[in-house]
């Protein structure tokens, strides 16, 4: 039930001023993917990149959110959508801050994904699509976490007991099992430079 009495309270100072102090754009790169795909990997090698070349960056991970932020929810499809959700009124507070948010996480459903795009400008959301084969993810597994899927230890895994959503139509794909790390964020480096979210890529 959506509280009353309740009113937006505009600042000073807009999203255009933030832009010119920073000297780039903000705005939300979405990597969603099957687990051990590659997100996290891009997502901090990206951040690293751009926060070097004098910008204000910031990562949202999965893993890191659910240990606080969302330490209440589970991996039902119910709680993956409440995760989502929470998740993308955070990254619109960081774009609305002048920061280029970069979201890694699994987001599985395309109703989901198509949910979180609804709230950001279009020019403003870049969702990438970390393609990596299944099996080839499993034999990364830097967890552990699809042999304890396979046992039946975790429920509700994507890949194993859960589905996964291909994107319909991503902005960019990312083919992690043929593409090295450094190639796959020129990728969305050279992405972000046509939106003319930055000047140059770093």
């Amino acid at each position: 039930m959506k509280p009353r009495n309740i009113k937006w309270h505009q600042g000073r100072i807009s999203l255009e001023d933030r832009h010119r102090r920073n000297k780039h754009k903000s705005g939300v790169i979405w990597l969603t993917g099957l687990p051990a795909s590659g997100k996290s990997t891009l997502a901090y090698e990206l951040e690293h990149r751009l926060f070097h070349a004098g910008m204000q960056v910031y990562v949202l991970d999965g893993d890191n959110i659910r240990h606080g932020l969302n330490r209440d929810l589970g991996f039902s499809a119910e709680d993956r959508r409440e995760n989502l959700r929470r998740i993308a009124e955070v990254a619109k507070l960081f774009v609305e801050a002048g920061v280029i948010t970069i979201a890694a996480f699994v987001s599985p459903y395309e109703q989901d994904r198509q949910d979180v795009r609804a709230i950001f400008d279009e020019d403003l959301y870049i969702e990438v699509y970390v393609k990596c084969p299944l099996e080839v993810c499993e034999q990364r597994d830097p967890k552990g976490l699809y042999e304890k899927a396979r046992r039946q230890e975790i429920a509700h895994f994507t890949g194993v007991s859960a589905p996964y959503e291909p994107p319909s139509n991503p902005d960019l794909i990312i083919e992690t099992h043929e593409l090295s790390v450094e190639e796959g964020v020129n990728l969305i480096l050279q992405e972000i430079k046509k939106r003319k979210w930055v000047d140059y890529i770093p």
